[in-house]
């Protein structure tokens, strides 16, 4: 009992002030290894314990050492949190079961008659989430082109509550100025919620709230995870009162992960600086290999210098990133070929691990969006380039295009 209450009181009470002194210090392929983190003082394990409990043995009635439910909280948990926090330069970090669980949580701060501004390119179960569910309890949608920013400043309204967005955006790696949106935003009446989506970019390339982002939402299934064996999400903030709100919404709904699902994505961020440099290598590779071949109309890369918003992509990204999409001259028939021939490509959703992927959005991760302003261009491929040999990468992918 005693090892217990001793490694307790380290996680909740001498943690959070060795934390502090390392994010005033440390580069971030540090933190990514170290914040939220330190060896178990009780047996010098190097990694975080997976905290495999429900509940917690309190002194007293009503007196616990820092946790009492694991709905509520979980040391394993709290690590994540920290570490996620740490890496987007913020003060608060909440993990959730899922990158549509952060989503569900966020949204569920609005009222009956408030307005949400979002991109016109999102994630298909963003969209949704919007408009089969949360439309039905009187919130209300709409969607602009925010690399516009002429058409962010008239979508905004008297009730806008929440402007959402993804840069780069998903499937078209579309790049809005994040500084140039928050500037907008602040210049509203009532000063509606930025929230951003940093999925694709990752911590490492992009921090939203340094230019101006309210909250910034990831998957951790995706990138941070990064090995394709865990699902998970995440939101970072910098206000308390949004902080409290939001932990509040936490644990009433209890979207929360599981402290194996903490581990594995703990774990998967260790690497995410290394992981970040090849993905966005090999995609860029992939970018001029794409651009020259015939078959393909067009490429879409932030960092490609014939996309339209490269100038915006390298001011505020570090690299291009891991996601890359094309269309085919073939349309629909040619993409469903490309995507079904190729061979070290995997056919499957998903974004973010080490090995690549390939998928067609129309028909897979953005058939909800079909029927509306947002559909997809059929002849669409997107691919989640891996770390996978380059050379290897390029034949398989031109021996697929030969095919289509």
């Amino acid at each position: 009992m005693r090892i217990a209450i001793r490694l307790l009181d380290y996680l909740t009470i001498q943690l959070p002030d060795y934390l502090n002194e390392m994010n005033m210090k440390s580069k971030f392929e540090t933190l990514a290894i170290h914040a939220g983190q330190q060896p178990d003082p009780t047996t010098g394990a190097i990694m975080t314990p997976i905290f495999q409990t429900s509940t917690y043995v309190q002194d007293g009635v009503g007196e616990h050492r820092g946790y009492e439910y694991s709905r509520t909280g979980n040391p394993t948990r709290a690590a994540l949190e920290t570490c996620i926090a740490a890496l987007e330069g913020g003060e608060f970090g909440l993990a959730f079961s899922s990158g549509m669980a952060a989503t569900d949580t966020i949204v569920r701060t609005l009222n009956p008659g408030d307005h949400v501004l979002a991109g016109n390119d999102v994630y298909g179960g963003t969209f949704r989430l919007f408009d089969k569910e949360f439309r039905r309890y009187g919130l209300e949608f709409s969607y602009v082109d925010t690399t516009d920013l002429e058409a962010v400043r008239v979508g905004l309204r008297p009730e806008t509550r929440l402007v959402w967005l993804e840069t780069p955006t998903n499937p078209l790696l579309n790049v809005t100025d994040l500084a140039a949106v928050a500037e907008i935003i602040k210049a509203h009446p009532n000063r509606p919620l930025l929230v951003v989506d940093n999925t694709f970019a990752t911590p490492y390339l992009q921090q939203p709230l340094t230019l101006g982002a309210d909250i910034v939402v990831h998957s951790t299934t995706k990138y941070l995870g990064g090995h394709s064996d865990v699902v998970g999400g995440a939101a970072v903030m910098n206000v308390p009162e949004l902080h409290e709100r939001l932990a509040f919404l936490q644990n009433a709904v209890g979207a929360v992960p599981g402290p194996m699902d903490c581990f594995l994505v703990l774990r998967g961020i260790k690497t995410l600086a290394v992981r970040m440099d090849r993905h966005s290598a090999n995609a860029a590779a992939l970018a001029d290999f794409l651009a020259a071949y015939p078959k393909v109309g067009k490429v879409l890369y932030p960092f490609h210098d014939a996309h339209p918003h490269a100038a915006v992509a390298r001011k505020q990204m570090r690299s291009g990133g891991g996601m890359l999409s094309f269309v085919l001259q073939g349309g629909a028939v040619a993409a469903k070929t490309v995507a079904e021939r190729t061979q070290i490509f995997a056919l499957a959703e998903s974004l973010g691990g080490v090995e690549s992927l390939i998928e067609v959005p129309a028909l897979m991760t953005h058939l909800s969006v079909a029927e509306s302003d947002l559909a997809v261009d059929p002849g669409l491929v997107r691919l989640s380039v891996g770390i996978e040999h380059v050379d290897d990468l390029i034949a398989d992918l031109e021996q697929a295009l030969d095919k289509a």
